[in-house]
């Protein structure tokens, strides 16, 4: 983002949440969001398939990960706890404030997060692959 600002780079891809006020300052300038649809908090930048980058999507997700043997009882309480700490207005307000957007609840489970990771895997792997990409 320094670089950004600094004129050293003239574009990143950076998780909404840390360019909220650099955009109110108008010390940055957004092209688009690259999820499917507009952010409900910054519903005047466009994605990047009206952008003109057609099928572009890269999102950022969170999720909470246990031991693969953790209780189904303890998981299902983690979960349950997880679905109301995010129901409550309070914490949707600061999410907001921060541009970051809670998933519908249909999708706030250990099953909706599994498919989700197995299709994410599943459409990143190949350009991986063939990108020859190693973490360092």
């Amino acid at each position: 983002m320094q670089d950004l600002l600094a004129g050293q780079i003239d574009f990143m891809i950076e998780p909404s949440s840390n360019f909220r006020s650099l955009v109110a300052t108008a010390s940055i300038k957004p092209f688009a969001v690259t999820g499917k649809t507009r952010l409900s908090s910054s519903p005047d930048i466009p994605t990047a398939d009206e952008a003109g980058l057609p099928g572009f999507v890269a999102s950022l997700w969170y999720g909470l990960w246990v031991p693969k043997d953790t209780p189904k009882e303890i998981v299902e309480k983690l979960n349950a706890t997880m679905r109301r700490v995010l129901a409550d207005p309070a914490v949707g307000r600061r999410f907001a404030d921060l541009g970051i957007e809670i998933a519908p609840r249909d999708q706030q489970t250990p099953e909706a997060l599994r498919a989700f990771q197995k299709a994410e895997m599943e459409r990143w792997w190949p350009i991986i692959k063939a990108s020859n990409l190693r973490a360092e």
